[in-house]
């Protein structure tokens, strides 16, 4: 017995096993507004990531026996203070990759730079992946982003602004697509109007006093066009950090948009839950995930042999 259990885990590593995860920096001919030297060190601490000046990308290939093409880039929440990477980042990747996903977990600047540096992060992070297919085997037009909280705000953003002038830097990548081909948002952050904003994650991206045009323009569910891309949303009534009403909003945007979407609002689950279990139905987003990614083809194999 104890051979035969010795041999299904050997097995089981063999087949999830994937290479170490590589850092790719996003910037790598300099960083748009850089900061001077001596501006701090990048502040880690309880899977937690502060003070970002230098935006990257991690890579994490998909469970050695299915990669099927697609891709995930990846911004964890944090209130755009802070990064989660471990609960919203690699959590995610790691499961994404026994989904045959490629995943790119990004992390990127935030409240030490403000708008619209994390829109710029987000915008080269996909049109690095999409001019690089080939080299991470995977499909370009099959790209998406995924994020939650203020990070979910970030996903939202490249849906709703991958064509807007501020996310542009005058850079030879500009010319590729930003469009993510799909969206998935976990208790996003939407709107910078009150009632419903996270006054922190609006304080932290656009400032204390932003002008009416640019607290018009980061609110997302005022930037949903036909454009934006399919989207998964995620949500519950227990979140008291990011009221519901910002994905009620979002989803009543893209449907007027005639965008094709999802919303699972789930009773039970506070802000932040991740992939936490106990938590009633909410627990089960995963499989209602996969079945989303699933009826939308997005795990049919498209690599080519």
């Amino acid at each position: 017995m104890k051979s035969l259990l010795f041999l299904f885990a050997l097995i089981t590593t063999t087949l999830f096993a994937n290479a170490e995860p590589s850092v790719i920096a996003l910037w790598p001919e300099g960083v748009p507004s850089a900061k001077p030297s001596g501006y701090g060190d990048e502040k880690r601490s309880l899977g937690h990531i502060a003070n970002v000046s230098e935006p990257t990308l991690t890579v994490y290939a998909p469970a050695v026996d299915r990669p099927n093409g697609s891709a995930m880039i990846i911004c964890p929440g944090g209130g755009y203070v802070n990064l989660a990477t471990e609960r919203e980042g690699v959590q995610y990747a790691n499961w994404l990759s026994t989904l045959g996903v490629t995943s790119f977990v990004l992390k990127y600047r935030m409240k030490e730079f403000g708008h619209p540096a994390p829109l710029q992060d987000i915008l080269r992070a996909i049109r690095l992946v999409r001019s690089r297919a080939a080299e991470f085997k995977i499909n370009p037009d099959r790209i998406g982003v995924m994020g939650s909280s203020a990070g979910g705000h970030l996903a939202a953003s490249a849906g709703t602004l991958f064509d807007h002038p501020a996310g542009k830097t005058g850079g030879v990548l500009d010319a590729v697509s930003a469009r993510p081909d799909f969206l998935m948002l976990m208790y996003p952050v939407i709107s910078m109007e009150d009632p419903v904003a996270h006054a922190g994650s609006r304080k932290a991206l656009i400032g204390a006093n932003p002008s009416p045009e640019l607290l018009k323009l980061m609110s997302l569910e005022k930037q949903v066009t036909a454009a934006t891309p399919p989207t998964l949303i995620i949500h519950t009534q227990e979140d008291k950090s990011v009221p519901i009403e910002n994905s009620i909003l979002f989803f009543q945007a893209l449907t007027r948009a005639h965008v094709p979407a999802e919303f699972y609002a789930f009773e039970h689950g506070a802000h932040g839950m991740g992939m936490r279990d106990g938590l009633g139905t909410a627990s089960e987003w995963p499989k209602r995930a996969e079945e989303w990614l699933r009826n939308r083809g997005l795990l049919n194999n498209s690599v080519k042999p």
